[in-house]
This record gives C-alpha cells, structure tokens and sequence, in this order.
C-alpha cells in the first residue's frame, strides 16, 4: 500500500476558486458545491483539468448508477483508496459507509485493508484486487467465485468501471495532495 501523501496540498497546483477555476471547470464545481454546501479543496484542485475533474465526476455518476448495491459499491471504492494510499478517499467513504449505516467493524476492516466480516462484501474486496493485479485477466476460478456470491457477469465489469473512476480519483488526489476538509476531519 502506499504511504498517503501529505495533508497540505502541493503548491504546484493551485486551489481555485470558482471564479479562478477554468470556464469548462465552473458548471461542475458549482454543480459539487450545491450538493456538498461547500466546495471540496479535491475539486478546487482538479479544475485546473476540466477534461479530469468532468470525467471523475460523470464516471463516478455512473458507477453509482450501476447494478451493484451500496455497500459493494463503497467496498469497491474502500479497496481502491486503500491500495492507492488515497487519505482523502478514504476519509469521504468512511464518511459515506457511515451514512449508509455500515458496521463499524466493516469500516474499520475496509481501512485497514484486511479480510470483511461480510463474506459477499469481501468477495467484491477480492475480486477488485484480483482485477487490479491481473490487469482485468482474472481466471475463471476468481471470476467462478465472485459470482459464487450472487454477484452477476454485468457486476463484474460495473467493478473494472469502478476501478477505473477511483483510480483516476486517488492518483489525482495523490499528485495534487488533496487536503481533507474541515467537513471530513472526523473520518480521516
């Protein structure tokens, strides 16, 4: 797992505003600040690249518009943020597995990146890695097994969408050493 990265954003990239942020930028941090009631620093410091910050937002749209449930969903994006060392995904996801009512045991197990108390939601926790490490060529066995635990064929690609709209959220995090804000702290 890598270490997370600093708490103070990096001074390569700037934390914009609404007004500062690229035009292309303003519909979707207005669009984030009207549903959250703040602005999101993360959000601030992708709109340098309207193309990434538009990109995470309609693939994350997607994702949670998929067949899989909630909680698989954030064991997912748990497993992601984890691997990828990502402080800030992995404060906002606690913050949402808490609102979704998740076991505290779930949540603690989830940021640890240990083994879930919940054997369907650690198939999806495994399965998620199974695809990460194998580059998406996982073997009938792993795939046999996810499915084992009621998930679908079609679940199994919602998980490399998954993947793929949290890997993009946790490496730009990453790079721009996205703070968690005040809203957060108690889930960091």
């Amino acid at each position: 797992m890598p270490a997370p990265v600093s708490p103070d954003h990096s001074p390569l990239f700037p934390e914009h505003s609404l007004e500062s942020a690229p035009a292309a930028s303003r519909p979707a941090m207005a669009a984030v600040a009207a549903k959250q009631g703040y602005q999101p620093a993360a959000v601030g410091l992708l709109a340098s690249s309207p193309e990434l910050l538009n990109g995470f937002l309609k693939m994350s749209a997607l994702f949670e518009s998929t067949t899989l449930d909630p909680l698989s969903r954030e064991a997912l994006i748990m497993t992601v943020a984890t691997r990828n060392g990502c402080h800030l995904c992995v404060a906002m996801h606690t913050a949402r597995l808490t609102a979704l009512g998740a076991d505290s045991g779930l949540i603690a197990a989830l940021r640890g990146g240990s083994p879930l108390p919940d054997e369907r939601l650690e198939a999806v926790r495994r399965f998620t890695l199974a695809v990460i490490e194998s580059s998406g060529a996982v073997d009938d066995d792993t795939l046999r097994s996810f499915l084992a635990h009621g998930y679908t064929s079609r679940n199994a690609l919602e998980v490399v969408l998954g993947i793929g709209a949290y890997t993009m959220s946790t490496l730009a995090n990453r790079m721009t050493a996205a703070p968690v804000d005040p809203q957060l702290a108690r889930f960091a």
